[in-house]
C-alpha cells in the first residue's frame, strides 16, 4: 500500500510513503485523503497531506520511507477541495506540496492538533444575578451588560463588537465580582439560521429584484452570475438576500472582499441583518484566531464566512453560495509564491461543489465582462443607485495651461470650499503616498535613487525619512546633494503626506483625515479614521486607493482626482483598464445618498480617449470599445498568457536561463504536430522586466501567449520538468505566472 502525499517542497510532484511501521495493513487501508501525517524528508521531519491510497509506485522499494506518525482520524480537507488544490498546483504550475502547505492554518502546518480550543464566554456571577436593578444607573454601558445577560445567559467577542461595548466596561465588571468569565466549545446551530436579527431587508427597486429572484433560482446547481451594477447601486443589499435564502436552506455563504480595510464595514453590515455565527479570515488575524475560524466554517458552525483572497480555501460542511465582490480588483490575484487568482480558482470551487457563485462589480475586469457578453456567465445588470440616488457628474478639469497650488487648480480649490461651507465633505484622490515622490537638486540635477531598485526613494516627511516603495529600503533625508554638496534640494511631485499639509493651510476650520497605508499602519487605525468621517463633520479625506474600494460615505458630496494621467501611458497593456477602473469607483464614492455628487478629474490629456468615454459614456462602453481593441491585437481575454521570470544578483544570469528556457520550448513545439497560426505557442523574448532591477536582483522575462489555454498548459507542463533539472537554475530565482495580471 502506497502513500501519495503532497510535502511541503519546492519540486513540483507528489511523494510516495509507505504507512507507519507499526500500522497494520487493515488500519492504513482505512486511512482517508484529506488527512496530515509527519514524514522524514532528508534530515528533517514535515507535516504532509495524503492525497491519494495507490497500489503502486514507480519508485524501488528498497528507497520508499515510512511515514512517522498520523495526525488526523478524519479528513481535515473535503474531497471537493482536494480537487481543487491539486487543480490549482497542475493549472498554476506550481508544487503541489507547497499549494496543500500554504492553504492550511499556520498551526496546523506546524502539526497542531485540529481541535477548538473553546471561546470565551461571560457571564453573570452569583453577585451579578442578585444585583438591584437600579445598581448601576451611573455607568448606563455597565448596566446594559448586565441586562443583557440577564436575558440572554451569556456574551462572546463578537455580541461585545455588536453592542460596541468596549473591554474595559468588561473588566471593571469583572474585576467588582458581578461576571465572570468561562470558555465553551462552540456548537453548529440545528436547523436554518435566523434570517431578520436587527435590520429588516430593505424594498428593492426592479433591477435589485430580478437579479435575487435569478440567482435564487440556480442556487441547486452550479451557476455563475456577474451583477454589474453602478457604484451605489446596491449590490450588497442584493448578497445579502440572497443569503438570507441560502442560510434558510441550513447552508453556509462565502463572501470574498478585496482588501482588510473593507472587512470591518462588511462584518457590521451583515452582523446587523443575520443572527448567526460570522467567521472572519484576513492576514491580520492571530494564528489561533485563524485556526478557530477556519474550524468552525469546516464543521458547520459559522453560517457566513468573509475574509480576502486565501479565505476562497476555506472548507465548508454545508457549501451554498460563494460571493466575491469587486472582482475586477487586483489584490485577487496572488503576485508571489503561489500565484493563483481567488477569483478563478473561486468559479472552479463552485463547479467543484455544485453551487452558485456571484461576480459583483461596478466596473467588471475585461475578462469577467467578456465571458458575460458570450453568455458563459449570466449577466445581471443594475444600471440605478438604489435609494433613488442620483449619479454623480463627472467634470474634466483642464490643467495644460494653469499654475498649479501644490497640485490644485483654482477652480478645483473653489469647488472644495464651498462643498465645505454646505456641511458636506470632500474625498480627494491621489494615488501616491508620501510628501513627494521626488528629492532633487535643483543645482546640479541629481535625484535621490534606491541603491536596490531602478526606482526613486520617496519622500516622507511623518516621519522624516526616503523610502522605496518597491523594496522597502529606507534611509534619512540628505542634507546636502552628494554630487555637488549644493542645499537646494527640492521635493517634486505630489504625495498624500503633501496634499494633507496643503490642504490644512488652506481650509484651516475643516478637518483634514489622510487616509493610507501608512497612517493606518497600527490596528484599528483605519476604523478610528471611517468613524470619524461616519460622524458627518464636515472634513476633508485625502487617500489612495484605499479609499475607492466599496466605502460608503454619506455625506461626500465632492471628489477630486489630482492627476489623473498616471496610468494613461502605462507600459502594461492593463494599465488604462485599471485606470478606468479606479477611475470610475473613487468617482463612485460621491453622492451616495439623498444630496448629488460631483467629481472632479484634473488632467492635462483632456481630449484622451479613454477619459472622454468614460466621462460621455460610462465604464460599460469603455471596457466594450477597449475589448474590440484586444481582439485587434490577441490579447486577453481572446489570448491566454504566462510569464517566466528570473532574477539573479548578475545583470546577464536571468537573460542566459531564459534564453535556455526558450531553447526548451521551441525544441517541444517542434516536436509536436505542426501547428496553424491558430493554435500555436508564441515565444516573446527573453527581455529585461519593465523595472529591470528590483530589491538588489536583476529581472528578466518570456511571455509565452496562445489562442488556446490546452496548449500553453501542454507546453508549461512539459517546459517544468525540463527547468528544474536545468543546473543554470540553481544560479537564478524563477518562477512561473499563469494568467499574470502584474507585467511589470
Amino acid at each position: 500500500m502506497i502513500l501519495r502525499l503532497a510535502v511541503p517542497s519546492p519540486l513540483r510532484r507528489l511523494f510516495d510513503y509507505l504507512p507507519p511501521v507499526e500500522m497494520p495493513s487493515a488500519t492504513a487501508s482505512g486511512l482517508q485523503p484529506g488527512i496530515r501525517v509527519v514524514v522524514p524528508f532528508g534530515p528533517r521531519k514535515l507535516v504532509a497531506v495524503l492525497v491519494s491510497v495507490e497500489s503502486d509506485t514507480s519508485v524501488t522499494h528498497d528507497k520508499l520511507r515510512h511515514v512517522l506518525e498520523i495526525l488526523d482520524t478524519e479528513p481535515l480537507l473535503p474531497a471537493p477541495l482536494l480537487t481543487l488544490y491539486t487543480w490549482a498546483a497542475q493549472y498554476y504550475q506550481h508544487p503541489p506540496g507547497e499549494v496543500f502547505h500554504n492553504m492550511l492554518p499556520a498551526l496546523l502546518r506546524q502539526g497542531r492538533p485540529a481541535s477548538h480550543p473553546g471561546r470565551k464566554i461571560w457571564c453573570l456571577s452569583a453577585a451579578g444575578q442578585t444585583l438591584e436593578h437600579n445598581a448601576l444607573g451611573r455607568a448606563p454601558k455597565q448596566k446594559e451588560i448586565v441586562e443583557y445577560l440577564r436575558e440572554h445567559g451569556e456574551m462572546d467577542r463578537d455580541m461585545m463588537t455588536e453592542l460596541e461595548i468596549s473591554p474595559t466596561a468588561m473588566t471593571t465588571l469583572l474585576k467588582a465580582g458581578l461576571i465572570e468569565t468561562t470558555k465553551r466549545l462552540p456548537r453548529a446551530k440545528q436547523g436554518p439560521a435566523v434570517k431578520s436579527a436587527r435590520e429588516n431587508a430593505l424594498q428593492l427597486n426592479d433591477e435589485q429584484r430580478t437579479a435575487v429572484s435569478a440567482i435564487r433560482k440556480s442556487l441547486s446547481a452550479y451557476s455563475c452570475f456577474l451583477l454589474d451594477g453602478v457604484t451605489g447601486s446596491g449590490k450588497t443589499e442584493v448578497y445579502l438576500q440572497v443569503i438570507a435564502e441560502v442560510l434558510e436552506q441550513s447552508r453556509q455563504a462565502l463572501v470574498l472582499v478585496p482588501e482588510i480595510s473593507l472587512t470591518p464595514q462588511t462584518i457590521s453590515r451583515f452582523r446587523k441583518r443575520f443572527q448567526c455565527r460570522i467567521a472572519v479570515l484576513h492576514s491580520g488575524l492571530t494564528d489561533a484566531e485563524r485556526l478557530h475560524a477556519w474550524l468552525e466554517a469546516r464543521d458547520g458552525i459559522a453560517n457566513i464566512v468573509i475574509g480576502t483572497r486565501s479565505a476562497l480555501f476555506t472548507p465548508l460542511a454545508r457549501p451554498g453560495i460563494i460571493i466575491i465582490d469587486e472582482e475586477h480588483d487586483n489584490s485577487f490575484k496572488q503576485q508571489d509564491g503561489f500565484r493563483y487568482s481567488a477569483r478563478d480558482l473561486g468559479i472552479v470551487r463552485a463547479r467543484n461543489e455544485n453551487i452558485g457563485i456571484v461576480l459583483g462589480s461596478a466596473t467588471p475586469s475585461l475578462e469577467t465582462l467578456h465571458n458575460a457578453l458570450s453568455g458563459r456567465y449570466h449577466h445581471l445588470q443594475l444600471t440605478d443607485r438604489a435609494g433613488g440616488a442620483e449619479r454623480p457628474l463627472l467634470r474634466l478639469l483642464d490643467t495644460t495651461h494653469e499654475v498649479l497650488q501644490e497640485g490644485f487648480s483654482s477652480t478645483l480649490l473653489q469647488q472644495i470650499g464651498e462643498h465645505l461651507q454646505r456641511g458636506n465633505q470632500v474625498l480627494v484622490f491621489i494615488n501616491r503616498r508620501g510628501f513627494a515622490p521626488t528629492l532633487q537638486c535643483a543645482d546640479c540635477g541629481w535625484v535621490s535613487e534606491c541603491t536596490h531598485c531602478d526606482a526613486r526613494m520617496t519622500l516622507h516627511k511623518t516621519p522624516a525619512h526616503l523610502r522605496c516603495h518597491h523594496c522597502d529600503t529606507r534611509r534619512a533625508i540628505d542634507r546636502h546633494c552628494p554630487l555637488c554638496k549644493s542645499k537646494q534640494l527640492q521635493a517634486l511631485g505630489l504625495g498624500t503626506e503633501r496634499s494633507e499639509a496643503f490642504l490644512s493651510g488652506i481650509f484651516p476650520n475643516a478637518r483634514v483625515l489622510r487616509v493610507d497605508r501608512d497612517s493606518t499602519r497600527r490596528k484599528n487605525e483605519l476604523d478610528i479614521l471611517l468613524n470619524e468621517v461616519h460622524q458627518g463633520a464636515p472634513c476633508i479625506l485625502v487617500g489612495t486607493q484605499m479609499l475607492a474600494k466599496g466605502h460608503h460615505f454619506p455625506r461626500v458630496t465632492l471628489v477630486a482626482v489630482l492627476d489623473a494621467d498616471t496610468g494613461l501611458f502605462s507600459a502594461d497593456f492593463r494599465g488604462q483598464e485599471h485606470t478606468a477602473q479606479l477611475l470610475m469607483q473613487v468617482a463612485g464614492r460621491s453622492g451616495r445618498a439623498g444630496q448629488p455628487g460631483e467629481v472632479l478629474i484634473q488632467t492635462r490629456h483632456a481630449t484622451h480617449n479613454t477619459l472622454q468615454t468614460l466621462i460621455n459614456h460610462g465604464y460599460g462602453a469603455f471596457a466594450r470599445t477597449l475589448l474590440m481593441e484586444r481582439h485587434a491585437a490577441h490579447m486577453p481575454p481572446f489570448a491566454h498568457l504566462a510569464l517566466i521570470r528570473a532574477e539573479a544578483e548578475d545583470f546577464r544570469t536571468p537573460e542566459l536561463f531564459l534564453n535556455l528556457v526558450r531553447q526548451c520550448a521551441a525544441r517541444f513545439l517542434g516536436e509536436s504536430e505542426a501547428p496553424d497560426a491558430s493554435t500555436a505557442v508564441m515565444l516573446m523574448g527573453p527581455l529585461p522586466a519593465p523595472m529591470e532591477k528590483r530589491a538588489g536582483k536583476f529581472r528578466s522575462q518570456l511571455l509565452l501567449q496562445s489562442a488556446h489555454r490546452s496548449n500553453l498548459q501542454q507546453l508549461l507542463s512539459k517546459l517544468c520538468p525540463e527547468l528544474e533539472a536545468l543546473k543554470e537554475s540553481r544560479a537564478v530565482r524563477w518562477s512561473i505566472d499563469v494568467d499574470p495580471q502584474d507585467m511589470i
